[in-house]
């Protein structure tokens, strides 16, 4: 952010002592001299302090996150493309004087933004109370009273206030401006704030930088801002702004949270722009045709735009927001999946591949331990049991949000080992003096220990990917190669290894930095085993049937990779199981255009940094891949924000929830097959939608300007045209509510242009053809009518006919039911019987006259059937063509299957 930027910085709310924090970060007093002027302490603000000042400052939320009021939603609904077009050929109608074409123009205008301004309300209401249940805490440190002790606990974001001192841990997000007071190994992504890539090292210093002071308050190590996250190490701090007040909220002015174009939104924006030049087209083409063939003027465009609003779907804003709100909230109340971003849910419907780790969904989110031994692959308890002292300490010291599994499974196998021989390492005797966690780049964890009786000597002991530990340890480079050989054997048969190593320092009172991680003395290997989840042979399975590619991206060794993945099933048939993997390594080494086709029939990406995933995953969606990302660790927020829809589980770090767009009740493969079904119902519904009404509108539209130039009057009225219009309109509400055939289930639902105007040419030419039919109906039935009587005849069979044939084709091109489903009586199926009703019934009612319709002779609906049965037939016949010749349900190969991904610590192991 510019210097010269209105930030309002840290300390703009300051209690007890304004002046001293008004002039952060410039000034930078001392945490103790922060503390003072907020009136806080090291022991965090009492309860009822902390309520007085909530009370005063507001609650710790952006500006862009309050609620929109009504009436501007309903002022905003009228940028809609198709609303806007509407509105312009309203206006045209009244410079002609046509009154009655304008005010339904007007009516159909209010009722779709009425629609529309009413469900996203709700359906924002809705996903609002969804994101309570995964709500940001954040742990602050507060006491009941004067005498009592402070005490941990986690609160809302939105309860916290200047003031209050609160912990920061690996995967936080940082919940406002804050003054560190003490930091341990801590580095924060603040990518949002300053734009760069790399984590920030943060530190309690009591005093400025001087080599940092015209760098800016974002350089200052001391001071962490709201809209970073925290990547490794922990800290205490104190919170010097909230809310509006903060860097974030001055710099973003609200933007937080925009993103770009989803594959939804491209694709409703093609087809929306495809359709407005046709109607933008149609008013022009039909007065100068009426002028050149029949001598019309001007008399003749209350009809042509009449005609342009028929090919308007101003439904689609009502039933897209409508089906996606509904869907959402029946995912939520069934399964526990959370949806963040209402066109995500599109999204995942699309979804034809799913990225992610293994760690946790194909396998148990616990490996075991299969050995431990020494340089020369020799059995060595001893080298397990120094991995323990590490991770002993690991878990005590580093204040991790959750205990690494890795850690786990070591400290598990010492304990099933029994109690240490005489003179062999014993991890209980050994004390904790500081601990340099793991993160993602130094793919290490340090513990520095001591032994008791052991005076002036400190013991760091490091383990990690096999690489990184031997980068850090002393020796030759043959020998290093010969053990990199080793690992490279173990790690083929599919083992996961940690290397261990140890070095003796003079104790000293300073802190420890990864500087320190050098000279190592290298003590051996730990093996670590993983095991299938039960379920996940099946759930992968189930989703290859679903036409769901698989993408693992892990930091694991390849051979381990590839070893779970082939007893899994997860390749391509007929390949060895190492075919299909990708290093890191290899990546590096290709373009982004080169990296399309790999990424493609890649299988398994291992030795992957962060930025390796968000790279894999643009790859796909650059190659037309509607692509999926789970991950729940900070190394995985690159590619959650690359992937067109980012899924975690709700016990991911607070980082990657805040940056998911689909928050799963746990990290399950099934709950991933549940929110695919859910995405494909719901796309499944619009897509049929589209196809229906708009081959239907583009139908009754050719046949309308065809009879236009073929019959000495206008084949319908202008009202008559938009009261069959809003008829259909109402009608098409129906499709919100429809449940899809169980084909739409079986493959990808997406929404692609050049299919869909291929679907409604072909179909719409169908449907003008039974139109032009019936005006062979029309002229046997009404010859003996002349004059206005047979024209208000002959409006009022076509207004029937039209309404007839609209009601089914809403029925017979929903594809793939079964017999079943076909008898069963559905939203759709009544809302096609009202539209008939109406189109048989309203001519014969008083509104029939008031709108040029006049009562048809019994011989018309005879005729009129049997063109009917005629159509209905043509219709079966294409939309089975049609089926036959759509592509398979499952795109690729049935063997390729799906699994899911832990991620925070996956460059653990190697």
């Amino acid at each position: 952010m510019p210097e010269s930027s209105p930030a309002s910085g840290p300390g703009h709310i300051a209690f007890g002592a304004p002046t001293a924090v008004a002039r952060l970060p410039d000034a930078v007093p001392t945490p103790l001299e922060t503390l003072r002027a907020l009136g806080s302490g090291p022991r965090g603000l009492l309860e009822a302090e902390a309520e007085i000042r909530l009370a005063r400052t507001g609650e710790n939320v952006l500006p862009a996150r309050r609620p929109v009021p009504w009436p501007r939603r309903f002022l905003r609904s009228l940028r809609d493309p198709f609303t806007s077009v509407l509105i312009c050929l309203g206006l045209v109608s009244a410079l002609v004087t046509a009154w009655g074409t304008a005010c339904v123009i007007l009516v159909l205008v209010a009722v779709s933004c009425l629609l529309r301004s009413t469900e996203e309300h709700r359906a924002d209401r809705s996903t609002e109370a969804l994101r309570e249940l995964v709500a940001t805490t954040a742990t602050v440190v507060r006491r009941a009273s004067d005498d009592s002790p402070p005490r941990e606990r986690e609160v809302p974001v939105a309860d916290l206030v200047p003031g209050d001192v609160i912990r920061l841990r690996p995967g936080d997000l940082v919940p406002a401006d804050v003054r560190l007071l003490r930091a341990d190994g801590l580095t924060v992504h603040q990518s949002a704030l300053t734009g760069e890539s790399a984590p920030v090292i943060k530190e309690a210093l009591d005093l400025a930088d001087p080599a940092l002071s015209g760098a800016g308050p974002f350089a200052q190590p001391q001071w962490c801002f709201q809209g970073s996250s925290v990547t490794s190490g922990s800290g205490t701090a104190v919170i010097v702004a909230t809310g509006g007040e903060t860097r974030f909220a001055a710099a973003h002015d609200g933007r937080r949270g925009q993103r770009g174009a989803s594959a939804f939104d491209r694709s409703v924006r093609g087809i929306s722009w495809t359709l407005i030049r046709f109607m933008l087209l149609t008013p022009p083409l039909v007065l100068m045709a009426n002028a050149a063939l029949r001598g019309r003027g001007l008399e003749t465009l209350p009809f042509a735009v009449a005609v342009a609003v028929g090919l308007t779907p101003e439904m689609l804003p009502v039933i897209v927001t409508t089906t996606l709100a509904r869907g959402a909230a029946r995912l939520a109340r069934t399964s526990g999946v959370i949806v963040r971003r209402l066109p995500a849910l599109h999204d995942l419907g699309a979804v034809d591949v799913l990225c992610l780790d293994k760690t946790g969904t194909l396998t148990e989110d616990r490996p075991v331990v299969a050995a431990a031994t020494d340089g020369g692959d020799r059995p060595d308890p001893d080298v397990l049991r120094w991995a323990a002292v590490n991770a002993l300490w690991t878990l005590q010291l580093a204040d991790l949000p959750a205990a690494d599994t890795l850690d786990e499974a070591v400290l598990d196998a010492v304990d099933g080992g029994g109690p240490p021989a005489a003179g062999a390492v014993d991890p209980d005797a050994y004390e904790g003096v500081a601990v340099l966690p793991f993160d993602p780049v130094r793919r290490v964890a340090t513990a520095v220990v001591r032994r008791p009786g052991s005076l002036g000597v400190h013991t760091l002991v490091t383990k990690g990917a096999v690489e990184a530990v031997l980068d850090r340890c002393a020796m030759d480079g043959d020998e290093r190669d010969r053990l990199l050989a080793l690992a490279d054997r173990k790690a083929a048969s599919g083992l996961r290894l940690l290397a261990v190593a140890r070095a003796d320092r003079a104790s000293r009172a300073g802190a420890y930095t990864p500087a320190d991680e050098r000279g190592l003395t290298f003590l051996g290997l730990v093996a670590l085993r993983d095991v299938p989840a039960p379920s996940a042979a099946d759930a992968l399975g189930v989703l290859a049937r679903r036409g769901v590619r698989v993408k693992v991206l892990t930091g694991d060794h390849p051979g381990t990779a590839a070893r779970l993945c082939a007893d899994l099933g997860l390749r391509p048939e007929g390949r060895s199981r190492t075919d299909d993997v990708v290093t890191a390594e290899l990546v590096d080494t290709l373009s982004d255009a080169e990296l399309v086709g790999v990424a493609d029939r890649a299988v398994v990406f291992a030795r992957c940094t962060p930025e390796h995933k968000a790279r894999i995953v643009s790859a796909l969606r650059a190659g037309g891949r509607t692509t999926g990302f789970l991950g729940d660790g900070v190394n995985d927020l690159p590619a959650l924000r690359a992937a067109d829809v980012g899924l975690c589980p709700r016990n991911a770090v607070d980082v990657a929830r805040e940056a998911a767009d689909v928050v799963l009740a746990e990290k399950d493969l099934t709950a991933i097959d549940r929110a695919v079904l859910a995405g494909r119902r719901s796309s499944g519904n619009i897509a049929a939608y589209l196809r229906i009404t708009l081959s239907s509108n583009l139908g009754n539209v050719i046949a309308m300007l065809t009879a236009g130039l073929m019959l000495p009057f206008l084949p319908m009225l202008p009202a008559q045209v938009l009261v069959q219009n809003l008829c259909f309109d109402a009608a098409q509400l129906a499709f919100a509510f429809d449940r899809p055939p169980a084909s739409v289930l079986r493959r990808p639902t997406a929404l692609r242009p050049r299919d869909f105007l291929r679907f409604i040419t072909g179909f719409g030419l169908l449907n003008a053809a039974a139109d032009l039919a019936t005006f062979g109906v029309l002229a046997l039935a009404l010859h003996n009518a002349s004059g206005d009587g047979g024209e208000a005849a002959f409006h009022a069979g076509w207004f029937t006919e039209n309404l007839l044939t609209q009601a089914l084709v809403m029925i017979l091109l929903r594809t793939g039911r079964s017999a079943a489903e076909r008898r069963a009586v559905g939203p759709l199926r009544t809302a096609a019987a009202g539209l008939a009703a109406v189109g048989v019934a309203l001519p014969l009612t008083p509104l029939g006259p008031l709108l040029g319709m006049s009562a048809l002779p019994p011989l018309y609906y005879l005729l009129l059937g049997s063109v009917l049965g005629l159509y209905a037939i043509g219709l079966t016949a294409a939309r089975r063509r049609y089926e036959r010749r759509r592509p398979a349900d499952v795109p690729d190969t049935a063997r390729e299957r799906v699994g899911a991904s832990r991620g925070a610590r996956s460059g653990h192991a190697r």
